[in-house]
């Protein structure tokens, strides 16, 4: 019984969910700011949050019967009745009250009880996190059948996150580390944006709309390449105004798989075919960030 929930985890989504994390955390030590206890509290936190999205999409897919025998991708646990509805509704309260209660732990780390009101401000923000994970595909309003879902991943996998987390060590907000805060939320949307036109076809036939959905696969393919572009970009604007050392651009290696990627997107005519480019991506995103984490931190 534990195999379908730890497939409905889509453990493959993990590493570029605490992406925004190790890029916040970095430039906190790099200031000199760490607290490791922030740091666990942090990574357990975002992947409560992404695990709890995997879930919520799966039961609101499933039960809107989004996905079907039609569908590219992976087949979902409610789909395949591995989880009944009743059942990964359930794990979805499981999932959200522990999160809550992690987060409600790491903001009090980072602020004890002397800072009452940043903590609420915090405790706030994690509320609204949960409630847009879960609202995504569950309800009559979910804002991921909108075409809204992009600017929910930006938002809280991107700005949220990175900003965020620094935050929490730091109490101040460090205006260049907007730039790799956009990164981040940019390339987490390209990996949704490759989902989206992977399933489109599929989405569209159960009026699941999406902007691949709204735009059509041309238009979604030239979106897709501003947000991969801009956030390499946005990287390497932030390294050149942090005074550079040389060790903090050992990040750029990771831009050729995503280079690459691009010129795959512009040829493709398959939907199955963007299924293995999501994961190229996030584990790009992903190395990324742990080696602009270990340039800034050791060079």
């Amino acid at each position: 019984m534990i195999k379908p929930w730890l497939q409905a985890a889509r453990l493959r989504t993990l590493p570029l969910s605490i992406t925004g994390i190790l890029v916040g955390s970095a430039v906190a030590a790099f200031q000199q700011q760490f607290n490791i206890w922030v740091f666990i509290g942090c990574l357990f936190t975002t992947v409560g949050l992404q695990v709890l999205s995997n879930f919520a999409n799966d039961y609101g897919d499933g039960v809107k019967g989004t996905d079907n025998k039609d569908r590219v991708g992976p087949v979902r646990a409610i789909q395949s009745g591995a989880i009944s509805p009743s059942q990964m509704k359930n794990g979805m309260w499981i999932t959200g009250i522990l999160t809550f209660l992690i987060a409600l732990g790491t903001i009090y780390t980072a602020f004890g009880s002397e800072q009452f009101g940043l903590a609420l401000l915090f405790v706030l923000l994690g509320v609204a996190s949960i409630v847009a994970a879960i609202k995504y595909t569950v309800g009559k309003s979910a804002y991921g059948y909108s075409g809204f879902g992009d600017i929910f991943v930006f938002l809280f996998f991107g700005l949220l996150s990175v900003i965020g987390s620094c935050f929490l060590y730091t109490k101040s907000i460090y205006m260049p580390l907007w730039l790799p805060a956009v990164s981040v939320g940019l390339l987490s949307t390209a990996v949704l944006n490759l989902n989206n036109m992977r399933d489109h076809i599929n989405d569209k036939a159960s009026n699941k709309n999406t902007l691949v959905v709204k735009w059509g696969i041309e238009k979604a393919k030239k979106y897709h390449k501003t947000l991969v572009v801009v956030a390499m970009i946005s990287m390497v604007a932030f390294t050149i105004l942090n005074d550079a050392q040389i060790g903090h651009w050992i990040y750029l290696p990771t831009f050729k798989p995503l280079i690459k990627h691009l010129k795959f997107v512009r040829e493709n005519k398959e939907e199955k075919a963007f299924d293995p480019e999501l994961k190229k991506v996030a584990l790009s995103t992903f190395f990324m960030a742990l080696l602009f984490g270990v340039g800034l931190v050791f060079w």
